[in-house]
């Protein structure tokens, strides 16, 4: 009878022993899946700070290339203008000069 309960013992303890291992490979492989979720969280959430980032300076440098066409703008307009005045400026002596070098011709 010792013999029986030994053997039914030792086949209770082996029952117990493969119901831990397969509890411990079962947490593995929840441990395991929750670091690969807890991963792909991890990259969304860094790609989605680097779309945000890149979305920054890109705006960023389109704010800052306006700004500079239109000082660019701004600065061909005044220039054109003081052009325009200059040349302006100059109509009258230039039409009398081309009277005088006319007169100056016909009186020759």
């Amino acid at each position: 009878m010792v013999k029986d309960k030994i053997l039914s013992e030792i086949k209770d303890a082996e029952q117990s022993a493969k119901k831990m291992v397969e509890e411990s490979f079962k947490k593995k492989d929840e441990r395991i899946v929750a670091a690969h979720a807890n991963a792909r969280e991890i990259i969304d959430d860094a790609t989605a700070d680097a779309e945000r980032s890149a979305f920054d300076v890109v705006r960023s440098a389109k704010d800052t290339i306006n700004k500079e066409c239109k000082k660019i703008v701004e600065d061909g307009k005044q220039k054109t203008e003081e052009t325009i005045a200059k040349a302006e400026s100059n109509i009258d002596n230039a039409a009398n000069n081309l009277i005088n070098e006319f007169e100056r011709a016909v009186h020759v």
